[in-house]
């Protein structure tokens, strides 16, 4: 059976999704042979606490509002019906056996593919599936993976934001609004997240 759509997995917190987030999704899916990105929300692990962490559904559905009009680029809550931990290699393994016609490619920063040794199963992974790695602020090298077959690397934009900055400039009332979408701030703001 041959392979109907090459989908992009870019998971993360999204603790909250900004611009930054949303910019790499867009290169990606434009410049590269992806014809989707989904944006996978990783759920709270329950034994660490994390106060500043929103939770599964709100930053599910903050990604949501900002993706509405967008038809390539996507958001799944599949490592919610997942075990926890959950680990990158059984989400990709339950993909594949939930979307058999669909080709799923791996999106990490450069930050993320020094590490990626660590990773479980990573070999299997590498086997597998590709993985897009996009730079990142203050990496020059990618490590011993730099030059593996499976890995592709990119010059998306760069940008020095986190989420961890959004959060701070929140929570001292910094206005945020050039660095999140329209509707993402709203809902933060309506709600009152990361006030304290």
């Amino acid at each position: 059976m041959s392979k109907n759509k090459n989908i992009g997995l870019y998971f993360g917190s999204f603790n909250p999704i900004h611009i930054g987030h949303l910019i790499i999704a867009n290169y990606i899916q434009q410049y590269t042979d992806l014809d989707e990105i989904w944006f996978v929300v990783s759920p709270q692990n329950p034994f660490k606490e994390k106060k500043s962490l929103l939770a599964d559904h709100h930053r599910l559905e903050l990604i949501r509002l900002c993706l509405e009009n967008h038809d390539n680029i996507k958001v799944t809550d599949i490592e919610f019906k997942l075990p926890v931990p959950s680990y990158t290699i059984d989400t990709l393994v339950y993909l594949e056996d939930k979307y058999p016609s669909h080709n799923f490619v791996l999106i990490c920063g450069a930050d993320n593919i020094q590490s990626f040794h660590k990773w479980k199963n990573y070999k299997e992974i590498l086997n597998n599936y590709k993985v897009y790695v996009y730079k990142r602020p203050g990496y020059t090298t990618y490590g011993e993976l730099e030059n593996h077959p499976s890995v592709k690397l990119f010059d998306a934009p760069q940008m020095e934001i986190s989420a961890s900055f959004i959060r701070e400039g929140i929570k001292s009332g910094k206005d945020m609004s050039f660095f999140l979408h329209d509707k993402v701030l709203k809902y933060i703001n309506e709600m009152h997240f990361y006030k304290k």
